[in-house]
């Protein structure tokens, strides 16, 4: 019998062509969901003619939730303030407090500080004095299992910072809790480190992995990511997918990546158009006085 993928609501046995009935219940492939058994004996005769239709299918719905889901740039973007979204990259124009560990734009830190404020713009805690201090603070979130303190102490372990020691082994541990307890960051952290090999075994189907978890959640470097790999392997069509929804979210890399994919005739010029675009609106949204001034200041 032919491997003819069967509509879900058909009720036949892909083996053996059996209807459904009250006697009969049928079960879906437990991989592409695609097909039915009437039992497990039919599934085992029919794997041969389904297994390639199958991985054909297990790929096609993978591609429907990598591309579909991630669009949106999740909460921990927005400033804990002003609550716009934050310009990529954060790390360059906002402010994790140890005391809170909430992010807060340049342009909320550098008013607060205009207005004569010395401690957390958010809670209100007097800023730690030494390493030792803001070290305690992150300690005291992480004891509350916040996922965002817990990526965070990983990542001082990872570069040796607050007085600590590199540790990859205790560096792995705390991304890895981070990441069960729902930190997106932790799962970009982890792509970096096997797709960089930076600290662990290089291995960079495994970092694609973590890029595309995180991805799939709104994180936007790791979109960007998962563009430039696809771009190293040669799948072009599958680059300007990933990159056209960074750029959307206001990565400036993404669309710069996406001209020079215009200019070499691997992207089209209503697709370089639309990056464009989307990149500009992204960048409108995130606009407020408040971050102009503190960019007119230099911070």
């Amino acid at each position: 019998m032919s491997c003819v993928p069967v509509v879900d609501h058909s009720g036949i046995c892909a083996n053996c062509g059996k209807h459904e009935s009250d006697i009969i219940k049928l079960k879906n492939c437990t991989a592409c969901r695609f097909v039915k058994y009437c039992g497990v004996d039919c599934q085992r005769a029919h794997r041969k003619q389904h297994k390639k239709a199958c991985r054909r299918r297990v790929a096609e719905l993978k591609d429907e939730q990598l591309y579909s889901q991630g669009r949106e740039r999740p909460e921990g973007d927005f400033c804990s303030i002003c609550t716009l979204p934050i310009p990529l990259p954060m790390s360059d124009l906002s402010v994790v407090n140890a005391c809170c560990m909430k992010r807060i734009c340049k342009g909320c830190s550098v008013a607060a500080q205009l207005r004569g404020m010395d401690d957390c713009p958010f809670c209100r805690t007097p800023f730690p004095d030494t390493d030792a201090d803001v070290l305690a603070m992150i300690q005291a979130r992480v004891a509350k299992k916040d996922p965002a303190a817990i990526n965070y102490l990983g990542e001082k372990y990872f570069h040796g910072r607050l007085g600590l020691q590199k540790d990859m082994q205790r560096v792995i541990e705390l991304y890895n809790e981070a990441a069960e307890l729902g930190s997106t960051n932790a799962l970009f952290n982890f792509g970096n480190l096997y797709y960089l090999g930076d600290g662990v075994e290089k291995n960079t189907a495994k970092g694609v992995e973590f890029y595309e978890k995180a991805a799939m959640r709104g994180h936007v470097v790791s979109r960007h990511n998962l563009g430039i790999s696809e771009v190293q392997k040669g799948n072009y069509d599958r680059a300007v997918r990933h990159l056209l929804i960074s750029a959307k979210m206001g990565f400036k890399d993404s669309l710069e990546t996406m001209k020079q994919l215009f200019m070499t005739g691997q992207a089209t010029k209503a697709q370089y158009a639309e990056a464009l675009k989307g990149y500009q609106d992204a960048v409108e949204e995130m606009k407020s006085h408040d971050r102009d001034e503190a960019k007119r200041l230099g911070y």
